[in-house]
């Protein structure tokens, strides 16, 4: 918390109050709600394990970049505040980001309604209409996880995720599979594109939505980016899938932003994107990542939860393929 008040006094928002408290929700950054004599604020703590990456700081920078193009488009996010002309704030070594607090709550996963679906669509395809552009033909980066290695790895640390790892071998690779093949036959196509937009970053506030965690901010396949999001909106990342919300966000994106694509149904495979998730939280419990013991733990839990998902999405192919051809359909039937 020391890290904080410095913070606080460094850029001049007054003087605390109360307890500095520590928000829920994220998995890879902490973060904390601060209130001063000057307002309300959240802090973001990022990972250092995250920021000690190669490429960490410059894609950063990048994120903040779009974030102020999200700005000057007057899209509804929860932007980093900006101090003497910095967003990412240093001390004694981590990094952090300062926010205003925006009161509301997180969409409920577990009742995640049409009207949301809907915003939550339109907002996404307000961020891929920016820019979006035809490119060459380039080649797709592939998922290349290596299951049987790290099951062996797994073994050899007697990690509890053995068990978990060896009975859904088989429908890993298969994943993995399917996922680089909708890659390989994704239009050449390139947008401003916040591919991390799930249910989990969002806030309500009196019906209204704002988009929060912008740090993933970058350029990448509007396509494969909305059939992605809208999966998660549509509610597999809690094993409710919902044909209804499925519908509702496509409604809200097409209604946004409107490429002409409608092959979505041959691209079921970038439902799981969740494959390179996964390699990174079972490298997490393997210890790969950090010797914390929390890092740990929260590896196990997702890798649990990660590989569930996967599960579940497997089996609801059918019905979600059913939901996207139906647009591919209607597209014809509009056109003659």
């Amino acid at each position: 918390m020391e890290n904080i008040c410095a913070l606080v006094a460094q850029c001049g928002l007054g003087t605390i109050k109360g307890q500095i408290l520590p928000v829920s929700g994220g998995l890879m950054h902490k973060m904390y709600k601060v209130n001063t004599t000057t307002g309300t604020y959240a802090v973001k703590c990022l990972n250092p394990e995250i920021m000690s990456r190669p490429d960490a700081m410059k894609n950063y920078a990048e994120a903040e970049r779009l974030e102020k193009i999200l700005e000057d488009n007057k899209l509804p996010i929860v932007a980093a505040l900006s101090f003497d002309g910095r967003k990412m704030l240093s001390i004694s070594g981590r990094h952090y980001y300062i926010f205003p607090w925006q009161e509301g709550e997180i969409t409920d996963f577990n009742d995640i309604s049409h009207d949301q679906s809907y915003k939550a669509g339109e907002i996404l395809g307000r961020i891929h209409g920016i820019d979006a552009k035809n490119i060459s033909q380039e080649e797709p980066t592939l998922s290349e996880v290596d299951f049987a290695k790290l099951l062996e790895s797994a073994k050899a640390k007697d990690s509890e995720i053995v068990p978990l790892l060896e009975a859904n071998m088989l429908l890993l690779v298969k994943a993995q599979e399917k996922l680089n093949e909708a890659r390989k036959n994704l239009p050449a196509m390139r947008a401003i594109s916040n591919d991390d937009m799930d249910p989990k970053n969002i806030m309500w506030h009196d019906g209204n939505a704002y988009v929060i965690d912008l740090e993933c901010l970058g350029y990448s396949n509007p396509i494969s980016s909305c059939l992605d999001v809208a999966l998660q909106w549509s509610g597999t990342v809690s094993s409710r899938f919902n044909k209804d919300n499925l519908e509702a966000f496509f409604k809200g994106y097409l209604n946004a932003y409107d490429n002409g694509f409608r092959s979505y149904d041959d691209l079921f495979g970038i439902a799981f994107t969740w494959i390179e998730w996964l390699e990174y939280n079972i490298r997490r419990a393997l210890g790969l990542v950090s010797n914390d013991a929390e890092e740990i733990r929260l590896g196990e839990v997702e890798t649990e939860n990660t590989i569930n998902r996967i599960k579940y999405l497997a089996s609801v192919e059918t019905d979600i393929c059913i939901v996207l051809k139906a647009l591919r359909d209607e597209n014809k039937s509009v056109k003659q």
